[in-house]
């Protein structure tokens, strides 16, 4: 029977846009730990479109293109989005990022709402936050800080 969303998918999957592909491909394996699970290049062999995942949540992401009104952030003056992705070992994520030449953009917090978090830019510019839920916290209870 044919499923919605296809097996392996998510209802809502993040896909962002690079103006080399490849080169993010091997970047987000090296720096944040991705799988690469699919890569489709174009008839010349420069790759269009791929697919990624960390554990059980994946990414697609493109070629950045005027036809379709796509930029890397690396063409813009400010971030368009950014990806949250939970991991187990928010330590020794953030010590690999830096290792593999990630520029962070903020250390490890602690959140009001129990998660640990970094945030990190990519090779062009993506903007990515790492996070750890340490506590459970009601929503009732979230205090932000706004100061």
């Amino acid at each position: 029977m044919l499923k919605n969303p296809p097996e392996g998918m998510h209802r809502i999957t993040p896909y962002v846009f690079y103006n080399d592909v490849a080169k993010a491909v091997e970047w987000l394996e090296t720096a944040f730990g991705f799988e690469k699970t699919m890569v489709m290049p174009d008839p010349e062999g420069k790759v269009v479109h791929a697919e990624m995942k960390l554990q059980d949540a994946g990414i697609m992401m493109g070629l950045a293109s005027e036809q379709q009104g796509s930029k890397s952030p690396k063409d813009t003056t400010g971030v368009t989005q950014s990806l949250y992705v939970y991991v187990d070992d928010l330590e020794s994520h953030i010590q690999h990022a830096k290792s593999s030449g990630a520029t962070i953009t903020s250390e490890i917090t602690e959140m009001f709402w129990g998660d640990k978090m970094y945030t990190a830019n990519d090779l062009e510019g993506q903007h990515w936050t790492f996070a750890q839920h340490v506590k459970d916290i009601a929503p009732e209870d979230m205090k932000p800080d706004f100061s």
